[in-house]
């Protein structure tokens, strides 16, 4: 969102809404900006919703909004998020395209939320930008777009640009924003009026720390996850996991079937087939590229291993007409 904005108030904010789009993002974007409106005594800032063709959107979880215009109708807005779930890029049309790249030469700050920088930088409006997306789509973001700098962090807010992770993280932005522009205070009072514990910064994790998400304390086997994590493309052998996480391979085993009810080596797959999966769903990539992003020397050893686990093909997920595989939706 706009950082230097000088114009009259209340400012106003655009969303395109995409199909699919995460209802959770946008609202947890739009409502800060309501209830500073509310505290301020005045209307700071102001909304539009927008759809290619002015009809409503359903979004993610099924539930459908009017919108207030279409694209052709929108000429000038100081800020525009993008607002789209599963497959952004499909949406991608020319007359979307033209209209982004008016609004982008008019002065328009353009940003995304949750995936909307995919559909900005198929669009080539990311160009020389560092952006930020729900840490399940970074990897293929970054597979798809290896020129656009990418970052983990909850949001960015450049001059030019905006992104967040999606989520709860729409909320920290706009609240950063409110701060930035109306005070450390007003930002606070939104705060808690929506009984966020505290306004989280642009470089708090995403995630829970894997102290957390695997519910135990033990060293050896945080070390050991995190490397599994951190070479999915190019699997480590877990001879060399357990050597740099300081133990002997039997001892590793040891620690994941006690901690986590399972083997390193099934824990390893399911990984690489999970990431493997949300490249289908998430970029144009084949299904042997995908495969090979994620470890895997032949297409028949991955398609084996993928129908094993989410019982279809990996062409399956990539056919779904919603993009969703067997997978649940996010918020």
């Amino acid at each position: 969102m706009r950082l230097d904005y000088r114009g009259a108030l209340p400012e106003t904010v655009g969303y395109l809404l995409l199909p699919s789009f995460s209802m959770m993002a946008f609202f947890a974007a739009v409502e800060p900006l309501r209830i500073a409106n509310r505290l301020s005594g005045r209307p700071l800032f102001d909304w539009t919703l927008i759809s290619e063709d002015g009809a409503p959107v359903t979004a993610s979880n099924g539930m459908t909004l009017l919108v207030d215009q279409a694209v052709g109708e929108v000429h000038d807005l100081p800020s525009l998020a993008v607002c789209s779930g599963f497959a952004p890029e499909q949406h991608l049309k020319r007359p979307l395209l033209a209209w982004l790249h008016h609004l982008d030469q008019a002065g328009c700050v353009l940003g995304g939320l949750d995936t909307g920088c995919f559909l900005l930088a198929a669009a080539g409006l990311l160009g020389g930008e560092r952006v930020t997306l729900h840490w399940e789509s970074l990897p293929a973001f970054r597979e798809r777009f290896p020129a656009i700098a990418t970052s983990d962090e909850l949001f960015e807010l450049g001059s030019r640009r905006f992104s967040c992770a999606g989520g709860a993280a729409a909320m920290d932005m706009a609240l950063e924003v409110i701060a930035r522009r109306h005070g450390t205070k007003l930002a606070i009072d939104v705060s808690e009026q929506l009984v966020h514990e505290r306004m989280r910064t642009r470089d708090d994790q995403q995630r829970m720390s894997l102290v957390r998400r695997l519910g135990t304390h033990n060293r050896r086997l945080i070390e050991a996850v995190a490397l599994i994590e951190r070479h999915l493309e190019e699997p480590l052998s877990l001879a060399e996991v357990a050597r740099r996480s300081g133990v002997s391979p039997r001892q590793l085993q040891r620690l994941f079937e006690q901690h986590l009810a399972t083997s390193p080596r099934q824990w390893y797959l399911r990984r690489r087939l999970e990431r493997a999966r949300q490249l289908l769903e998430e970029t144009d990539l084949d299904v042997l590229a995908a495969g090979l992003a994620c470890g895997f020397t032949s297409s028949s050893s991955f398609a084996r291993a993928f129908r094993a686990q989410f019982g279809m093909s990996p062409r399956e997920v990539r056919n779904r007409p919603d993009g969703s595989g067997s997978k649940p939706r996010r918020a």
